[in-house]
């Protein structure tokens, strides 16, 4: 049955590698053809990951060994929030009027130092738990002041210029993003004993792809660029890795232990049956002096014959009766 599910696991693990790349050629091919519409798939595409992020670790969290993978998943429900605002005021969606591509660059900057120091203090939650509701005002009470700074009090520095580029406060967020990733990387690689081998390669190839991502962000004059599009592939890949790593320690761990020890116990009670001694149809026994004949033709006393053929061990000792009659033959006696 464990292997089963194993191989099953194995299968989807190919189809799901397959779709990988024909969703990346479909992505490449939209982008040759209108690149604003390229952007809008890919980040709701990442958008709808972070939320399939946040929801198998909600709903798994009572079958996840730490907090780690919950953190990651709140984490990425404000993540993806910034993303659905950097997709919407992406330049050429119109959503916000009068603002240029200074604003979905603001958004994305803010969205990446959400996730690199999220990462980064992660690993502390693998010895203690989480209070889910302080998490949560938290994050909410920090991204609404964040958001302030840029939509209303315009006080977050700008990112982008337009027909210049990059400014130097955004290229340096993402060296710095990228160094913060980096102790993460680290971090989890110095705990990595306390996760299952799979999940922790798929968080460790997570992060090291994210690290990619900014960096190839780093390079671009066009928010309709290359590196532009590289970026958004590493940070899609990035983003399924968890998602992939939090569906295999919330559900498919779970089912496989629980199999393996359906397996285990269906082999130690089939131990048990084979050696259970029965005794069964009819035994002859004498009617006078209690011996039981076996298969042989020979005769033993009750004890050893039933010693013989059951686990039960006897203890001699005398019923009330007996005993009396015992006491008045030794009374004759005298």
């Amino acid at each position: 049955m464990t292997e089963k599910v194993e191989n099953k696991s194995k299968n989807i693990n190919i189809q799901t590698f397959v779709s990988g790349i024909i969703l990346a050629i479909v992505l490449f091919y939209i982008s040759r053809q209108n690149y604003l519409l390229f952007h809008t798939v890919a980040e709701i595409f990442s958008i709808f990951i972070a939320c399939g992020i946040f929801m198998f670790a909600w709903n798994s969290r009572n079958m996840l060994d730490n907090d780690y993978l919950l953190f990651l998943g709140i984490t990425f429900l404000f993540v993806g929030g910034i993303d659905l605002l950097h997709a919407l005021a992406y330049k050429g969606m119109g959503v916000f009027p009068g603002k240029d591509a200074n604003l979905p660059t603001q958004l994305w900057i803010l969205g990446r130092y959400f996730e690199s120091f999220s990462l980064l203090i992660a690993p502390i939650l693998l010895s203690r738990k989480i209070n889910i509701k302080f998490i949560f005002f938290s994050y909410f009470c920090v991204l609404f002041l964040l958001l302030m700074t840029i939509f209303y009090w315009q006080s977050f520095p700008v990112c982008f210029v337009e027909g210049t580029g990059l400014t130097p406060f955004k290229k340096i967020s993402e060296y710095i993003i990228s160094l913060i990733l980096l102790g993460a990387l680290i971090f989890l690689y110095q705990n990595r004993n306390r996760f299952n081998p799979k999940v922790f390669q798929l968080l460790f190839a997570s992060i090291l792809i994210t690290i990619f991502a900014e960096l190839a962000f780093t390079f671009y004059v066009n928010v309709y660029g290359l590196s532009n599009l590289v970026g958004h592939y590493f940070k899609i890949i990035s983003y399924f890795l968890i998602y992939m790593a939090i569906i295999d320690t919330g559900l498919k761990q779970p089912y496989l232990l629980l199999f393996r020890e359906l397996q285990q116990s269906e082999n130690d009670l089939k131990k048990a049956l084979s050696e259970i001694k029965t005794l069964y149809g009819i035994i002859p026994i004498c009617s006078y002096c209690k011996k039981i004949r076996d298969d042989k033709g020979a005769w033993d006393i009750m004890e050893a014959y039933i010693t013989e053929h059951t686990h039960a061990k006897f203890s001699h000792g005398a019923c009330p009766e007996c005993l009396k009659e015992q006491l008045k033959y030794l009374e004759k006696l005298k």
